[in-house]
């Protein structure tokens, strides 16, 4: 039995994002292309004999109780009867506010080294539905491969995506996901589009114009950004991203960028199940 586990938590890129309706429960119906890069946090876990779960070092302003760790353990107790807890250490690499999905990648990769730790044996259908208690951007984590979505982002169709180098462009600006949903100039009635036309090239996104609006460090990095390339902002924002021919192409435009980022390559396969999948395989007869 396991006692230790230590997985990443990877970031993601929404390739395009269009809001098509606002539904009556107040949620929006989105389209979207989730596909993930090599760029994570790293969550390490180990073995309580009671039922407390920690999670160090505190994340300034995010009280335990809104704390996605802290949920998605406390969650997966909850529904499984789980007498057993865990102390968690988060590396944090990704910025928060940033479009990135790093506190719903953080709760799906808990959902995943806990279920393993803890021996509850949910199956992935299980866990995405947790995941989705938690936030609409954590199955496509919990299912771990690239995905067409629909919905509320639920609604997940795994996708065979090229793999390019990106840079990232990290503006310093936190974009709140709610203030972005709730602007008054959000486009909220784009007209639905089909995997095939996106593949031709169609989409946007549509928060854009908004999330430029709303942060002047927004604006004039995409502005930048866009001279050099196609560019496009992930999620909400903050972060921009461009696919890049090389890794030399990608680290030549960060060099010239007058704002923080990295370079990464686009992954089809989640880190976090293809490290799970690693772990376990000595352990499978």
């Amino acid at each position: 039995m396991m006692r230790e586990l230590s997985l990443p938590a990877p970031a993601k890129l929404n390739l395009f994002l269009h809001i098509t309706g606002r539904r009556e429960d107040g949620y929006h119906n989105l389209q979207t292309v989730f596909q993930f890069i090599d760029r994570a946090d790293e969550l390490h876990f180990s073995l309580r004999d009671d039922d407390h779960v920690s999670v160090t070092p505190a994340i300034a302003g995010v009280a335990d109780e809104d704390n996605l760790i802290v949920r998605a353990a406390r969650l997966l107790q909850s529904e499984t009867g789980c007498r057993q807890g865990a102390d968690i250490r988060l590396d944090k690499h990704l910025p928060m506010g940033g479009g990135l999905g790093g506190g719903s990648s953080d709760a799906a990769t808990t959902l995943l080294a806990l279920n393993t730790l803890w021996q509850t044996g949910l199956d992935e259908d299980a866990l995405a539905a947790l995941g989705l208690r938690l936030g609409a951007d954590v199955p496509v984590f919990v299912r771990g491969h690239a995905a067409w979505a629909e919905g509320v982002g639920e609604d997940l169709q795994p996708v065979d995506l090229p793999e390019p180098w990106y840079v990232v462009l990290c503006p310093d600006a936190h974009i709140a996901t709610a203030a972005a949903f709730a602007h008054p100039e959000l486009t909220r009635n784009t007209t639905a589009i089909t995997l095939r036309a996106f593949f031709a090239g169609a989409g946007r996104n549509d928060f854009e114009s908004v999330v430029c609006r709303l942060s002047p460090a927004v604006d004039v990095a995409m502005k930048w950004l866009a001279q050099r390339g196609p560019a496009r902002m992930t999620g909400t924002g903050a972060c921009l991203f461009m696919a890049c021919p090389t890794r030399d192409a990608a680290a030549q435009i960060l060099a010239e960028s007058p704002v923080n980022g990295f370079i990464c390559r686009g992954l089809n396969r989640s880190p976090a199940h293809s490290a799970l999948d690693r772990l376990l395989r000595p352990h499978r007869i």
